[in-house]
C-alpha cells in the first residue's frame, strides 16, 4: 500500500512539472512558426516527436537502472505521448481533408 501512495505522489509531482513546462512549449511553437512552408512545419513537428520519443526511452532506461527519478520518467513518457498524439491528430486531419477533396465534383 505504501508503494502505491509513493507512486501516486510521484505521479502528482510529475503532473505539476508538466504544468510548469509551458515556456518550453511556447518556445518550440514560436520556432516552428518562423518557417514559411507547410512542409517545413510538418518536418519540424515530426523531428520534435522523434526526439521526445528517444528522450523518453533514454529516461526510462535510466529509471530502470536507478539513475533517474520516477518523476522524470513519467514526465518524459507523458511528453512523448502528447507529441505522438499531436502527430496522429494532424495525420488524421490531413487524410480527411484529402478524402474530402477527392470526393468533390469538378
Amino acid at each position: 500500500m505504501n508503494s502505491i501512495n509513493n507512486a501516486l505522489a510521484a505521479y502528482q509531482t510529475a503532473l505539476n512539472r508538466i504544468g510548469s513546462a509551458g515556456p518550453q512549449t511556447q518556445q518550440m511553437t514560436s520556432q516552428v512558426a518562423v518557417d514559411n512552408s507547410f512542409t517545413d512545419v510538418l518536418k519540424n513537428v515530426v523531428d520534435e516527436t522523434v526526439y521526445a520519443q528517444k528522450q523518453a526511452e533514454i529516461t526510462t532506461i535510466n529509471g530502470i537502472k536507478g539513475q533517474a527519478d520516477i518523476q522524470d520518467v513519467v514526465l518524459a513518457i507523458s511528453n512523448a505521448e502528447q507529441a505522438l498524439e499531436t502527430v496522429v491528430a494532424v495525420r488524421d486531419t490531413a487524410i480527411k481533408a484529402y478524402n474530402s477533396i477527392m470526393q468533390m465534383n469538378i
